[in-house]
């Protein structure tokens, strides 16, 4: 199996990763970060695709992974001046360098332990590079190899982080699934 990681430039491959079974239901599109809480929240069913339909014109949302044609895995990453985690308080800014965030890594079901979560974050690393960003963080928990639900897994695990290089720059106060996230950064200047 070789798996490719390339920008989420195709609508439909978005949807088969983030959008919903039933058009009409209310699942994330992975905006929950992406937009402000406000418009996240009065967003439902099929004005949540559109809204990702929309957001997709100003450039891709994150990247996508693939094995062969079909599509196995997501992460979403975009400067992180343009998401929540500009004003979350639970997150703390390190320092004034407009790095990018990767805040959810998901692997399609029959795929997982695979090693498509480490390519992703790698896609994602390469995709924020490419576009210019002088460091890329993340938010994982520090699950300390302990099970995480998969409902929260999303957000990935420090040790999935530090395989990638990156290290931890803070302590956070947000808690996923009982465990405390912490803040990993990789610069890539």
């Amino acid at each position: 199996m070789t798996i490719e990681v390339r920008p989420a430039s195709v609508f439909e491959d978005v949807k088969k990763m983030v959008g919903p079974k039933k058009p009409d239901s209310n699942v994330c599109w992975c905006l929950s970060y992406r937009i402000p809480s406000k418009e996240n929240l009065a967003l439902a069913g099929q004005a949540r695709g559109r809204k990702v339909a929309a957001l997709m014109k100003q450039g891709p949302p994150g990247v996508l992974a693939y094995d062969g044609d079909e599509v196995v895995g997501w992460a979403a990453v975009h400067p992180r001046a343009d998401t929540a985690f500009a004003t979350n308080r639970r997150i703390p800014h390190v320092d004034d360098v407009d790095v990018w965030s990767v805040w959810c890594i998901r692997v399609r079901p029959g795929h997982r332990g695979e090693g498509i979560s480490h390519a992703l974050l790698r896609g994602a690393v390469d995709f924020a590079r490419n576009s210019g960003a002088p460091a890329i963080e993340g938010y994982p928990v520090d699950n300390k190899g302990e099970r995480v639900d998969l409902t929260m897994a999303y957000v990935g695990t420090r040790r999935l982080f530090q395989k990638a290089g990156f290290r931890k720059a803070a302590d956070t106060d947000s808690v996923l699934n009982g465990f405390p996230r912490v803040l990993m950064r990789l610069d890539l200047g």
